[in-house]
């Protein structure tokens, strides 16, 4: 099973968007799996279930930290190096799914009590979300 694979498999089998993400290939840059998991856990659903920046994206953005992100603060060419990344994923994720944000990319708010029970009745999670972690797992592939 490959990393986009994983991704998905673990987005399936109950963990939030950007856990997936985050667990499939945090272990590239010496993240162990569960601490990978507990770090992304509170970004899913746009970030808590306040249905802003999509998790998969959020789970992305800790990706490109990993790869790129400066350890020192004096380091500023590591930081250009990181928000010239997140832009370009930014920008292809969008060319894909036009926005970032959970709500328009599901077509719902899930921080209402009827936008989640909408997103649960369409099985959003399952026909639109595992699509945006895929897509979110490929462009991060060609980027990492």
């Amino acid at each position: 099973m490959d990393r986009v694979e994983l991704a998905v498999s673990l987005f399936q089998k109950g963990f939030s968007c950007s856990q997936a993400l985050l667990a499939a290939y945090g272990d590239r840059f010496g993240l162990e799996r569960e601490v990978a998991l507990r770090i992304a856990a509170g970004f899913g659903g746009g970030m808590g279930r306040m249905a802003g920046t999509c998790g998969a994206v959020t789970g992305a953005f800790m990706l490109i930290g990993l790869k790129h992100g400066g350890t020192t603060s004096e380091d500023r060419q590591a930081k250009a190096r990181t928000h010239e990344a997140v832009r370009e994923f930014a920008k292809r994720f969008i060319s894909r799914h036009d926005s970032l944000i959970c709500r328009e990319l599901l077509g719902c708010d899930i921080s209402t009590s009827e936008g989640s029970q909408l997103a649960k009745e369409k099985k959003l999670a399952a026909t639109v979300c595992s699509g945006l972690v895929k897509d979110a797992a490929q462009i991060v592939e060609e980027m990492i």
